[in-house]
């Protein structure tokens, strides 16, 4: 893929973010690798919105969090995005954002629970990063931010937000949707009153593998781009 079709994919992938309430004025942020130098990512700059992204605006940044191309101002929360990249060699692209129903749920201090298929995809892979609601602005944070993800593809930040990994931007695009979707449901479950039984673990279990493989992922991501740019 050329520099230009990967940024265009992350111009996209904004913009799906946005019609699916993962906006918050300007503060989230999106990344991915360079395919050609994994020491390297692209990524939204700082003061713009998710839906604001260009090829111009995008910047480049190494794993220590500094700017290598572009002349837009960094995301203070960069560390975020490098810390993860550090820590994990098979994730390609990070989401940050602070959609309301998983921020709600991350302050409650329960797990996520199978009360949905979306719920299913972070059954007993869903941790929360607690040591602080500030921004993630050192490299310390980020990488305890990185440890709190472990091997999953998403964590909750405490009273902040989500971080949304992914083997593509189709993948952590989904992913953070499909987290948001399951705090939903399951606020709302447990907001009516006593829930029940979830089914047995294999079933869950079954059923994440059903719904998690690359395919499905660029399905959906293809199926929420339509929409997007048939609003153009």
């Amino acid at each position: 893929m050329t520099l230009d079709a990967l940024k265009d994919k992350l111009i996209l992938a904004g913009r799906i973010l946005v019609a699916h309430g993962q906006e918050d004025f300007t503060r989230g942020h999106i990344s991915v690798r360079l395919p050609d130098d994994p020491a390297r990512f692209l990524m939204k700059p700082h003061s713009i919105g998710f839906d604001e992204l260009t090829r111009d605006n995008i910047l480049t940044i190494d794993l220590d969090g500094k700017v290598v191309a572009g002349t837009g101002r960094r995301h203070s929360e960069v560390f975020i995005h490098s810390g993860i990249f550090k820590s994990r060699p098979d994730v390609q692209s990070v989401i940050h954002s602070h959609p309301p129903y998983a921020t709600a749920l991350s302050a409650t201090g329960r797990n996520i629970k199978a009360f949905s298929q979306p719920g299913a995809m972070f059954y007993r892979a869903l941790d929360t990063y607690d040591a602080s609601m500030r921004l993630i602005r050192t490299p310390e944070m980020g990488a305890e931010v990185a440890r709190a993800l472990g091997p999953n593809c998403a964590v909750l930040l405490k009273n902040h937000g989500i971080a949304a990994v992914g083997c593509s931007i189709e993948e952590a695009t989904i992913t953070a949707i499909m987290l948001e979707n399951a705090a939903k449901i399951q606020l709302i479950a447990e907001a009516a009153g006593d829930t029940a039984p979830e089914l047995p673990r294999e079933d869950i279990e079954a059923l994440r593998h059903e719904i998690s493989g690359p395919e499905q992922f660029t399905i959906n991501f293809d199926y929420l781009a339509r929409r997007v740019l048939q609003q153009t």
